[in-house]
């Protein structure tokens, strides 16, 4: 009969691989370390929205966009588009890490990237010149 790698064709044997390479209770440690309260549910969207807007970073670009709203800075909108930026770059490329996201403790970031974009985007906008009619 031979031994099993033997009759496997180099095809099944990168499936196989794939196999071992699924999530399991050995990314368990990941949530443990990341999310220590999890209970063991698939994290939302909304409640992963919510968990990023009340970091610390996130907080304070909620203060800062309030301020440059108040006092319609050009400049602090400019600032504010380039702190989104790297925050939702934070959150997607560098923070993360794919055992959590497998397992599931860490939820999908699109509600929150879109809630950024919007904030930034609105801030640029209502901060930049005025528009004059058209007369005619």
């Amino acid at each position: 009969m031979g031994s099993v790698r033997g009759r496997l064709k180099p095809a099944q044997r990168v499936g196989s691989v794939g196999l071992v390479l699924l999530p399991g209770p050995a990314f368990a440690q990941s949530c443990a370390d990341l999310r220590p309260g999890w209970d063991g549910a698939p994290v939302s969207a909304l409640s992963e929205a919510l968990l990023l807007f009340s970091t610390p970073l996130s907080l304070f670009l909620i203060l800062a966009t309030t301020l440059v709203l108040r006092f319609r800075s050009n400049w602090g909108a400019l600032a504010l588009a380039v702190g989104w930026s790297l925050q939702v770059w934070l959150v997607t490329f560098v923070l993360p890490s794919e055992a959590a996201r497998a397992e599931g403790c860490i939820g999908s970031p699109a509600l929150f990237i879109l809630a950024a974009a919007a904030l930034a985007i609105g801030a640029v906008i209502y901060t930049g010149p005025p528009t004059k009619p058209n007369e005619q």
